[in-house]
């Protein structure tokens, strides 16, 4: 090997070594970069208040929460004690859900924690109120489901089951795992 082969190999493995490191830690920075972001929320409210319409200009949900926080990276929505009412159709009287805390995804499913309770704003409905400590709703076809303990009231029976899947627009329910029922007509 000759003196300028060993000087440009010198030379090269010098520029190596003062670019590479530099090339290293900025690749890093930018891959850090977008998670550390995605942990703080886009924009808060308090008190806040929102009405949904449908394609028809139907009104098809309402929330009001004590404090919301959205998150456009992560794709969801957290609120602060939630109350949503929603509209099924014309025909029928909305529903009214409250809960602890609330996930709003993209998806339009909505995800209820910590003493949930669903109230029928029907008098004559046949399920006058719904209690459990979580569940998800499709907002979009109006179904909700449980695989926790739930308590169904009506006039006249308590049903309790450990889930359960229910249909607001047909008003079917199914019980995942039945545990009791009390009838007691008035």
């Amino acid at each position: 090997m000759n003196r300028i082969t060993l000087s440009i190999g010198i030379l090269f493995v010098l520029i190596l070594m003062i670019y590479v490191p530099g090339w290293i830690s900025s690749d890093t920075e930018q891959t850090n970069a977008p998670s550390e972001d995605s942990w703080q929320p886009n924009y808060q409210a308090r008190n806040m208040r929102s009405t949904l319409y449908n394609e028809n200009g139907e009104v098809n949900h309402e929330v009001f929460a004590l404090k919301m926080e959205h998150y456009q990276i992560l794709g969801f929505t957290l609120f602060s004690h939630p109350k949503y009412t929603i509209y099924v159709s014309d025909e029928q009287n909305p529903w009214h859900v409250e809960a602890e805390e609330g996930t709003l995804y993209e998806d339009n499913r909505i995800q209820l924690e910590t003493d949930v309770e669903i109230r029928s704003l029907d008098d004559s409905g046949f399920v006058q109120t719904i209690k459990t400590q979580f569940l998800e709703i499709n907002l979009v076809d109006k179904t909700m489901m449980s695989d926790e303990p739930v308590e169904i009231n009506g006039k006249d029976f308590i049903v309790k089951s450990n889930g359960f899947v229910a249909n607001l627009t047909t008003q079917e329910y199914e019980l995942k795992n039945h545990v009791q029922t009390q009838y007691a007509p008035r």
